[in-house]
């Protein structure tokens, strides 16, 4: 992306971190979600679909913000480590190009109780947005040494 040299002058390192805390609260939200509709609380259940949707999309914010101002950080591990975290980058950025318009056509056909086309495209939706907010906490994780 390209950067603005209008603002070199922020200090934006605290983003990084309230992106893992984005998914972080993401990942809770949808395994409570998950929790919920097993118990058959569909009330609930929307609830924190909702909460996960609201920080996702405050991670999405916090994330085009970050990249397009700041610098790119470059991972500095070496031997296996850096083929798990190249691994879990592009398994993670893949995934989450996929996630976004199925988190929407989900969450839009739970909204308007469209409940067997809800729960047939759920059963892709959940697995792969659990693994998109938790692989984003690992890859924060593994990159911050180097930031």
């Amino acid at each position: 992306m390209p950067k603005s040299d209008q603002f070199q002058h922020l200090d934006l390192t605290f983003l990084p971190m309230m992106n893992a805390i984005f998914n972080s609260f993401t990942f809770i939200f949808l395994l409570t979600a998950l929790i919920m509709i097993k118990q058959k609380n569909i009330k609930l259940h929307r609830r924190f679909i909702l909460a996960a949707f609201t920080t996702t999309t405050f991670f999405l914010v916090t994330y085009v913000t970050y990249h397009s101002l700041a610098e790119s950080t470059s991972y500095g591990g070496d031997g296996i480590m850096r083929y798990i975290y190249f691994f879990i980058l592009i398994s993670h950025i893949l995934l989450s190009i996929v996630i976004v318009p199925l988190a929407l056509f989900t969450t839009a056909r739970g909204l308007n109780m469209q409940v067997e086309k809800h729960r047939k495209i759920a059963r892709w939706t959940m697995p792969l947005w659990l693994y998109v907010s938790l692989t984003g906490v690992l890859v924060y994780l593994m990159i911050s040494p180097y930031y």
